[in-house]
Parts: structure tokens; sequence; C-alpha cells
């Protein structure tokens, strides 16, 4: 499986190229973000880019932003000394997948890196031999979720999401009237199996709160305090209390 590597950090870069070569893995490497940039857009075959945020040239934000404006759809895992919300929060939201602080172990970044794939393939959790297919309309009072289509509807109107809202939508809709706490948002809507930044669901669900709900009709996603999140039916009158 081929990867692109995007960094600057000598010691880094030869952690990472030898730990992950030894697993199996083929490592290109670029040492500042124009390079990487350009090697993402003309070399289809990797798999996945693990991606710096402090870049010499153009930074990882700026990286990710353009792979994802010209329509490339390679997982990228980026890779960051900022662990605060915002820091996090503005990696996702420029179109990466996942996250991992530095310092980090190898074993960490190998668990992401197959989580990742695992999610690209369709493959993040086991289904039973008998199990049925899922259904294609998913709904909950006036909100729908087409998982054809990947459109979301309230009131017949249409909702725009983002990759992550839309994974965010689809697992609560899976779920309803049930008590979702933030490490199982994270594990199934991330496909992350580690206790990263709990913080960052508490950002995405405000911004699904904030698409889905409209003038006049009742809040849908409910804070269940110090346990997580419901979604369930609310009746205008009870939302004002």
């Amino acid at each position: 499986m081929k990867l692109l590597l995007i960094e600057d950090e000598p010691a880094v870069v030869s952690v990472i190229t030898r730990g992950l070569t030894e697993a199996g893995y083929e490592i290109s490497v670029a040492p500042d973000g124009n390079s990487g940039l350009e090697m993402a857009l003309n070399n289809p075959s990797f798999r996945l880019i693990i991606l710096d945020v402090m870049l010499p040239g153009m930074n990882g934000i700026e990286v990710c932003r353009s792979l994802r404006k010209s329509q490339v759809d390679t997982p990228i895992l980026m890779l960051t000394a900022l662990g605060t919300t915002e820091n996090i929060v503005m990696g996702l939201d420029s179109g990466a997948d996942d996250y991992l602080l530095k310092p980090f172990k190898l074993q960490e970044l190998e668990a992401r890196i197959r989580s990742l794939m695992r999610r690209k393939t369709g493959n993040t959790e086991p289904v039973a031999p008998a199990a049925a297919p899922s259904p294609a309309i998913l709904s909950l009072a006036d909100l729908s979720l087409n998982t054809d289509t990947k459109t979301a509807t309230r009131m017949g109107k249409n909702i725009q999401l983002t990759a992550t809202e839309y994974r965010l939508l689809e697992f609560l809709l899976k779920n309803p009237r049930k008590v979702l706490s933030r490490l199982e948002i994270l594990e199934h809507v991330w496909g992350i199996e580690f206790n990263m930044n709990t913080k960052v669901v508490d950002v995405y669900i405000n911004y699904l709160r904030k698409k889905i709900n409209k003038p006049d009709t009742a809040e849908l996603i409910h804070t269940v305090v110090g346990l997580g999140y419901m979604l369930k039916e609310t009746k205008l009158d009870e939302d004002s209390h």
C-alpha cells in the first residue's frame, strides 16, 4: 500500500518511514507543503496521506484544503503538535479525516491508518451474515437522510452537510432515542478507538444543530448532561422549557 508522508522534520520522517516500511507500507516523502501537494495531485495511487500541519511554504491546512477543492478524496491523517480544540477542528474542517497529536507512538499511527482504511472501504463495523441491508431513508419527525444520495432534508428543504456532519447525522438517526456518549460517537463517526479530544464532538454537534434547526421547528438533538447526546422528537412547547 502506497502512502504519502508530507513532513519536514527529519527525525519524524525517519521514525515513520522505518516503522511503516517494516509494517509493509511503501512510503513516499515530501519535505514541504508545495511539493507534497504536487505529489498528491499527480499520483492517484496513494492510498493515504500523512500530513503535518506546520510545514515550510504551504502549511498543512492549506494543502488539505487545496486537495479537497481538487476533488482528491484520499484519506488524510493530519499530524499536529497543536492540541487545542480550535486547532483540531480547523484541521478537520479543512478536509482531514483524522488527526494525531505529536508526540505519538508508532503503534497508534498504524492503528489510525488501519481505521481510516476500514472507513474508506466501508468496513467500519462487523456485519452479521444474515444482516438486512440498511434502509435508504433514515428519518425522525420531519428530518430525513437519504443514504443512497447522501442528502438530508428537514420539512422538505435540503440541508448542506460536510462529510463529517453527514456521518454524524447518519449515526444519530440510526440510534434514535438512545443516549450516545461522546466516545461512542468518536468511535463510530471518526472510526477512532482512542480517547481523543471529545470536545470535537461537541463542536460538530453544534454545527449540526445550527444546520438542522429552522425557525419554528423543535429541537431534535438533545444534550444529556454528563452522559452525551440523544436524537428524539420534541414538541415546540416542550422545547421552550
